[in-house]
């Protein structure tokens, strides 16, 4: 993948007339170094209707100056720092003009969705810089004084306009903020004053990009259900998104916090289902269920492979033979094609129109007559009839001889308290819920998590059977296989008898503190 860094810097343009700023005495600076002038030619890519720009993303290949290469800057929670993606300048595309690197393409992939990248803006800077160094010549800061010539590109790439502006940018190397601070002080003196552009590229495209579609936005309070329930779909679309490029550089935890804000988001449309349209969330909660399913073949894998390990680890060292640890180690890997699959699928048509889908949902809430109705009173009853439904599948399983019957109650009883859970969550949102909701939420966590762990029990000892059965036919010694069956036998009868206990202290009411 690329290089990433973090970038902190902030963009000063004249107030009126303005000098050379004093850097004497600056906090921990030494010495002030002025580097060559660098000229600097830098061609911005976007979708045609600027998905990137409108996200505060910016995507640009330059030349010139000591760090030439393919640049993606992203945005942070972190005022005046940004993450920056480098790669190298690479190959020419297969129509002549420069192709995207894939580590770059994989980082936008899910805003891009698809479409071409095409140039929008050519940036022309010449530039003089400064460094502000420490007593041990590290640089600080840098200074950099910019005429910046802006040519904005129509979808052949040519010029339509052109600006041009001076601007001063302080970046941060290993300086901190408070150098920044007291630098800031001596620019406004000198007659500088913050850019009211974002950036370069938001400056050139002025106009264009201001009438540019832009991501809708959450409510911006919680007042009826449609807010509640909106809020909370916001926030899972966002994390979808968020977690699409971890899943791409294979990051660890990624595939399990992208599957389970999938499955949350579908949760959700179920449990507001007065507020929403089933016509327009049915088919993406279709589409939802396949999504998660793709994640899952990865993720199930590798929980299941971690799980017989902790098996085979368990074992007396005199049962442990070369074929049985060949054959509990090869039985659940994450095999080579899953992730390739995943790939395949996140990089799909299919999974880019459920995006798009989502965005269009987003923008126009399909709400129903139920969604004006005041915020606090519908949260309460969704968590309600989501409490109830768990109910109604625990004690009938609860109720039951233990055995496979018993096994997949208990399995629906696990989908209803993360249903239960995650409407909970939503009505957190709520002023008057906060409180009594998280309470709520972490009850029925904790029904989760034993169900979950019986869950994870069934799983497994089929996969030591299927295992049992491979090696018999091999002629092999089974008896290694029934001590690790029955170590998760042992494990589910322990969550079952949890269960009672769980489920009563959870049994309060469906927001009762």
């Amino acid at each position: 993948m690329g290089k990433r860094v973090a970038e902190t810097e902030r963009k000063y343009e004249a107030a009126g007339r303005s000098r050379e700023p004093d850097l004497d005495g600056l906090p921990g600076v030494a010495s002030v170094r002025v580097m060559e002038p660098a000229e600097l030619d830098a061609v911005y890519y976007d979708t045609t209707d600027l998905r990137l720009a409108t996200r505060r993303v910016t995507l640009r290949r330059r030349t010139g100056g000591d760090d030439a290469g393919w640049h993606l800057k992203l945005p942070t929670t972190l005022a005046d720092t940004r993450t920056e993606v480098h790669a190298p300048l690479g190959k020419q595309g297969r129509k002549g003009g420069p192709r995207v690197p894939a580590a770059l393409a994989d980082e936008i992939a899910a805003v891009v969705r698809g479409r071409e990248l095409v140039p929008v803006v050519r940036l022309r800077t010449a530039r003089k810089r400064v460094r502000l160094l420490d007593v041990k010549g590290r640089t600080l800061l840098e200074i950099a004084r910019d005429h910046v010539t802006a040519s904005v590109l129509d979808n052949g790439g040519h010029p339509t306009s052109e600006t041009s502006w001076d601007e001063v940018e302080a970046e941060l190397a290993d300086g901190g903020t408070g150098l920044l601070d007291a630098l800031e002080k001596r620019l406004v003196k000198a007659g500088l004053r913050r850019s009211d552009s974002p950036s370069k590229l938001a400056r050139a495209l002025g106009e264009r990009l201001t009438a540019a579609p832009r991501p809708s936005a959450p409510p911006s309070s919680v007042d009826t259900a449609g807010d509640v329930a909106m809020t909370y779909v916001h926030q899972q679309v966002d994390a979808i998104a968020a977690w699409d490029p971890a899943v791409r550089r294979d990051e660890a935890d990624a595939v399990h916090q992208m599957r389970v804000s999938t499955r949350r988001l579908r949760s959700a449309l179920k449990s507001f289902r007065r507020e929403l349209d089933r016509g327009a969330t049915d088919p993406i909660g279709d589409e939802l269920k396949w999504l998660a399913g793709v994640l899952g073949l990865e993720r199930d894998r590798e929980v299941l492979a971690e799980r017989l390990r902790d098996r085979l680890d368990d074992l007396p060292v005199d049962l442990v033979t070369g074929d049985l640890t060949e054959r509990v180690g090869g039985d659940a890997p994450v095999h080579e094609g899953a992730r390739a699959e995943l790939l395949r699928e996140l990089g799909g048509a299919r999974y880019f129109r459920l995006l798009d889908t989502l965005e269009a949902l987003l923008a126009d809430p399909p709400y129903r007559d139920g969604a004006k109705a005041p915020a606090a009173s519908a949260g309460a009853k969704a968590v309600s009839r989501d409490h109830r439904r768990l109910r109604e599948r625990v004690e009938p399983a609860l109720a039951m001889e233990r055995g496979h019957e018993r096994d997949l109650a208990l399995h629906e009883a696990r989908k209803a308290a993360k249903r239960a859970r995650y409407s909970s969550e939503a009505a957190r949102a709520v002023a008057g819920l906060r409180k009594p909701a998280r309470k709520h939420t972490k009850r029925m966590k904790s029904v989760q998590q034993v169900l979950g762990e019986h869950q994870d029990s069934v799983i497994c000892r089929d996969a030591v059977a299927r295992l049992a059965g491979d090696a018999r036919t091999a002629g092999e010694d089974t008896f290694p296989y029934g001590v690790m069956f029955q170590v998760e036998r042992d494990l589910a009868d322990a969550a079952e008898d949890a269960l009672p206990k769980a489920w009563d202290k959870a049994d309060r009411g469906s927001l009762a503190g």
